[in-house]
């Protein structure tokens, strides 16, 4: 590879899987995997410009393998996400037959582009995140089937002036209250300090949102143990290189179409650049990952997750990347070193 180029994406396929290309303009693209460019560990592949005709600012945005099965493909849904916070749900099926040159997968606005295109089924949650700070997190069937591929689709999320979505993940659906999300919380925020000895800084699941009443639970240790098994870690960086661990019982779950939680705490500016701060990425991501963050000036840095700090939704985390005062996070992406296929990028 390049100095500036690693590796966002592994997954394991037949020489008869059939992949699917989603494109920032809302094209699809299908390719059977012995049609691909074959290579050794050390060969650098082929320029996905040089496989699909391409216009000159489009560019790849997600990459999906089919389940090999048509029972499976039956089962699953494709979700996606646009800058201007639309979503839209489509059956897998729908993309099971693609042209050579293509197809339109989604109908966009003008100015508008696909963020993120992720399989999905009924049992799941879509959060979306946007680059002011904000996430909105909603069950998988709040947006409707669509029939069709010429759609805009339906509101995700409500956007404030000059904020984007950048991101889009799928989490598992966990029947939990905002009474016991605060409780399991605040104990494991309490085991992890007497592990470490740190204080570490946990805020509570919705003191910065409209909290909904309840009063904290009394948990079982049948039910910690139940919630710790299923829990779900997302990651966020800022343009500024400051990032966090939260867990995902502190992103509640609400109705599709609001303005949704504070993700994360990007209040101030530069004073010299007036560069207002912003969310660089936001993914769910494991204790034995990896991240990569790039900055518009070419500096690199690849470090743990698990030096990463946990810390509250609401909070701006610890320096992942120190940059300069006109340098910006520009990209970040989770690497893929143990061949599951679901690493995310930005």
């Amino acid at each position: 590879m390049k100095d500036e180029d690693f590796v966002t994406r592994v997954f394991m396929a037949n020489t008869h899987t059939e992949i699917l290309f989603f494109s920032s303009e809302g094209m699809v693209y299908k390719e059977k995997v012995w049609r691909l460019p074959i290579g050794g560990p050390q060969s650098r592949g082929k320029a996905l410009v040089n496989i699909f005709p391409l216009s000159k600012d489009e560019r790849i945005e997600s990459v999906m393998p089919l389940p090999d099965d048509e029972e499976s493909r039956a089962q699953l849904d494709v979700m996606f996400a646009t800058r201007s916070g639309s979503v839209r749900r489509n059956k897998l099926s729908d993309f099971v037959r693609v042209n050579r040159n293509g197809k339109i997968a989604m109908k966009l606005d003008e100015g508008d582009g696909i963020v993120r295109v992720r399989m999905c089924s009924e049992d799941q949650d879509v959060m979306l995140t946007t680059a002011l700070g904000q996430c909105i997190r909603f069950k998988v069937t709040d947006v409707r089937v669509f029939a069709g591929r010429n759609s805009t689709g339906v509101r995700g999320i409500r956007l404030a002036d000059e904020d984007r979505v950048i991101a889009m993940g799928v989490l598992r659906h966990i029947d939990v209250s905002s009474a016991e999300s605060r409780a399991y919380l605040k104990h494991a925020t309490a085991m992890r300090r007497a592990a470490t000895g740190e204080d570490e800084d946990i805020v509570d699941a919705i003191a910065d949102d409209e909290d909904d009443g309840d009063e904290e639970a009394a948990l079982s240790a049948e039910r910690i143990a139940e919630l710790g098994a299923a829990e779900q870690f997302i990651l966020t960086i800022s343009d500024d290189g400051m990032g966090k661990r939260s867990s995902a019982y502190d992103y509640r779950v609400t109705g599709r179409g609001g303005k949704g939680l504070v993700a994360h705490n990007i209040w101030g500016s530069n004073k010299k650049t007036g560069h207002i701060k912003q969310i660089a990425s936001s993914f769910t991501i494991d204790d034995d990952d990896e991240v990569m963050l790039v900055t518009d000036a070419g500096q690199l840095i690849r470090t743990p997750v698990e030096q990463i700090r946990i810390a509250g939704r609401a909070t701006s985390g610890v320096w992942v990347l120190r940059t300069k005062e006109d340098e910006r996070v520009v990209s970040v992406a989770r690497l893929a070193d143990n061949g599951e296929d679901d690493t995310e990028e930005s």
